[in-house]
């Protein structure tokens, strides 16, 4: 059997996000990786390990009134030949000024975020608040195999806080809550002919026409939630129908997503497009709450006010919705511009992995002397 692959948790965050990128987890292939993890964590005396399939669960017990829980997947996206990792340098995204990059896979979604997570996880003995952290498998697949999901099934109370963060990509700005997602298949019915004799069956590709013109037409709503606009989007992404070529085609069907504010349930969201398609077959094939942003939690203004900045709404769906759904108000937070998230030329810049470090560690510290590493 191939050894262990090893962490060094005395290095630098920066360091550490090149360590955890060089070891391949495909979504599927986390076992390597949170062996690593778990291996490096293992005998720290401030912890309390937990191991449940690929999800390694690290807690403190120092009898805070609050807790907290931070959270990240270990799992990438498919390589494509972006792996091992490489230095690069170019315009940074935030200032445009040229700085150093880590390009390579899984260095913005989410290896960065995991990187600091577990540094401080570490470094971090005597916090002021009581630390649940979560490393998990399965993220980038589907909701059934999400190891934040099943924890949440089998273990719930390993969830449960205060306040949550989850490490996203957000170029460690803060952005709250999340949309919801919505996919279904609208589908019209036809009758099948010869395409020479058209006339004598009824062509249902020709019946998704209004679907196409209400979708095309369709003005996306920006909606207030508790301080942050979130904007809507509805779109077809995917279409098919179709027998043969001279033959009419008596069914088709129109793929739709549809991202909707958090001041909308799931439920909400489904009537919506029901109305909007009224006479259609519709089939909901995949729902997600969203989340609202848990901005108004009093450790979520204790976090805003340390780590600066002006919170914005996450427009992507985001696990932030499962802590929403406990009762535990969420954010997301981490380090890497989610426009490169799953990219060939994903790559984050160095300056934002600290920059995250930073914050996390000065909010979890405040007042605190002497407790890890600035």
């Amino acid at each position: 059997m191939p050894a262990t692959p090893v962490l060094d948790l005395t290095a630098s965050s920066t360091e550490l996000t090149r360590q955890l990128c060089d070891i391949e987890s495909v979504s599927g292939n986390e076992t390597p990786l949170a062996d690593a993890i778990e291996n490096a964590l293992r005998g720290m005396a401030h912890l309390e390990l937990i191991r449940e399939g690929n999800n390694v669960v690290a807690r403190t017990s120092l009898g805070r009134d609050r807790r907290v829980v931070i959270a990240g997947h270990i799992d990438t996206v498919p390589i494509k030949d972006n792996v091992p990792t490489r230095p690069e340098r170019g315009p940074s995204p935030i200032s445009g000024v040229e700085t150093d990059f880590l390009w390579g896979r899984g260095t913005v979604d989410m290896k960065s975020g995991v990187a600091v997570q577990l540094k401080l996880a570490a470094e971090l003995t005597n916090p002021v608040v009581d630390v649940t952290w979560i490393w998990y498998d399965n993220e980038e697949v589907s909701d059934a195999q999400n190891g934040l999901g099943r924890l949440s099934r089998s273990r719930p109370e390993l969830l449960d806080g205060d306040f949550a963060i989850l490490g996203e990509p957000t170029n460690s700005m803060i952005e709250g809550g999340c949309n919801g997602t919505l996919r279904v298949e609208v589908r019209a019915f036809g009758k099948r002919a010869h395409s020479a004799r058209a006339w004598v069956g009824h062509n249902a590709i020709h019946d998704l026409a209004p679907v196409l013109d209400t979708l095309v037409a369709y003005e996306p709503r920006e909606v207030e939630v508790d301080g942050l606009v979130y904007r809507e989007g509805l779109n077809a992404v995917g279409i098919s129908g179709g027998v043969t070529g001279n033959v009419i085609p008596d069914e088709a069907m129109v793929h739709i997503n549809y991202r909707f504010a958090p001041s909308r349930s799931g439920e909400e969201a489904v009537q919506h497009l029901r109305e909007l398609f009224a006479g259609f077959d519709l089939t909901v094939v995949d729902l997600a709450e969203g989340a609202r942003p848990g901005l108004d939690a009093p450790l979520a203004l204790e976090f805003v006010a340390a780590v600066g900045g002006t919170p914005k709404p996450k427009y992507g769906w985001t696990d932030v919705a499962r802590f929403s759904a406990l009762g535990v108000p969420a954010v997301n937070y981490g380090p890497g511009d989610p426009l490169l998230a799953h990219a060939d030329d994903e790559r984050v810049a160095l300056e934002q992995i600290t920059s995250c470090e930073h914050g996390l560690r000065n909010w979890l510290t405040r007042g605190v002397p002497n407790d890890g590493n600035d």
